[in-house]
């Protein structure tokens, strides 16, 4: 068995469902601290943070990674079991094969790897891995990133090992992100009995007229690297169960997917002001998940592809499509952030699995992109 494929195996044996790290850190910060790493634990709540460094100087390139996984679904429907890694048709099945303990594994094998060949390379390079990138995202990375703005710790470029590929290895890596922007709006009336309406105020009624003119808002017109802005209203609850009772509040849970062409700020802004214009009785809480970033020409984004280029033979599409990750707290330090990792077909499903193919390679991938920027 390969090194690469006995790492990765390792790690979908250890249940490390959110915010659970399983000993999966324990297992790679021992590899690495044998590798000549430092290496540090920043546990925040319940919460695992692994921070290993080689090197002290500028330029900095981290490899960000994340240990947790999903829960696996019901376990009967699993043609194996889901922490128990099998081989089938040249594919490895567990749950986090995909997202992303094989990403995980090659950045650890691809470090090693790199620090051996240049024991004397220029920089700092460095793997970030956290057990809660799957689940709230409160005490992991964006918890790390808070720690160092305080330490004035840098980071030039940094490497999301996340599942992006769509078809092929290496043929779509992700340059940006849109920004995600949470709502949980109350909207409060008077309660009542509905033969009585004149007694009463129905906040659903008295809300309608906002909540439609919000759906029909253009937000803006996105860009050329971003779709325009897009607001999606998730759920809605108000009454007591009984149908002759009047609500006297109604909740409402939205989401914005935002482009660069607008920020938390202004979209809060304008929704607060649409309400207020209808003359709501009306509170919100807003969770921002993260600003919408883009990184452009240079050098990481240029060494992604040139190694993608020369290991898998394919010219990658940049994209900034999908959900979110944990590279949104890593780009406001000021750091080119740029995704590449296997295929995404399988994430989060029953039977998630990645092509042993692609898993061999992916560590030479890793390996190349550090020695284009720091050999």
């Amino acid at each position: 068995m390969s090194d690469i494929l006995n790492l990765t195996t390792e790690l979908i044996r250890r249940a490390s469902v959110t915010p659970e790290d399983g000993g999966c850190q324990a297992l790679l910060a021992a590899r690495l601290a044998d590798a000549g790493f430092t290496i540090e634990n920043l546990r925040y709540g319940e919460v695992d943070n692994l921070w290993a460094t080689h090197g002290s100087a500028a330029p900095v390139l981290v490899f960000l990674g994340h240990t947790d996984v999903v829960p696996s679904g019901p376990e009967e429907q699993w043609t194996s079991p889901p922490f128990e890694p099998t081989i089938r048709d040249r594919h490895l099945y567990g749950r986090g094969a995909a997202d992303m303990k094989s990403g995980v594994a090659a950045m650890c094998l691809a470090l090693e790897e790199f620090v051996q060949r240049h024991p004397d390379h220029v920089g700092t390079i460095a793997l970030l891995l956290t057990s809660d990138e799957e689940g709230p995202s409160i005490d992991g990375v964006r918890r790390v990133a808070e720690e160092f703005r305080r330490r004035g710790q840098g980071i030039d470029w940094c490497l999301v090992g996340e599942p992006s590929s769509q078809q092929r290895l290496g043929d779509l890596i992700r340059v940006g992100r849109r920004g995600s922007l949470h709502g949980q709006l109350r909207v409060r009336g008077v309660q009542g009995h509905v033969a009585y309406p004149e007694k009463a105020l129905n906040p659903i009624h008295a809300a309608a007229a906002a909540l439609a003119e919000l759906v029909a808002t253009r937000w803006d017109e996105g860009n050329a690297e971003f779709p325009p802005t897009s607001l999606q209203i998730s759920n809605i609850h108000a009454g007591t169960g009984a149908n002759n009772v009047i609500p006297g509040t109604l909740d409402v849970t939205f989401n914005f997917r935002f482009s660069t062409a607008s920020t938390a700020a202004t979209l809060r802004e304008q929704v607060e002001a649409c309400l207020k214009r209808h003359d709501l009785d009306f509170s919100i809480d807003w969770n921002l998940s993260g600003e919408a970033f883009l990184t452009g020409e240079g050098r990481l984004r240029n060494a992604t592809i040139a190694a993608i280029e020369s290991i898998c033979a394919i010219t990658p599409v940049a994209s900034t499509g999908g959900g979110t990750s944990d590279g949104r707290f890593i780009a406001p330090l000021g750091a080119e952030v740029v995704e590449l990792g296997p295929i995404n077909e399988t994430i989060h499903k029953i039977d998630e699995c990645v092509s042993i193919e692609d898993l061999e390679r992916l560590p030479g991938l890793y390996l190349d992109i550090a020695e284009r920027l720091l050999a």
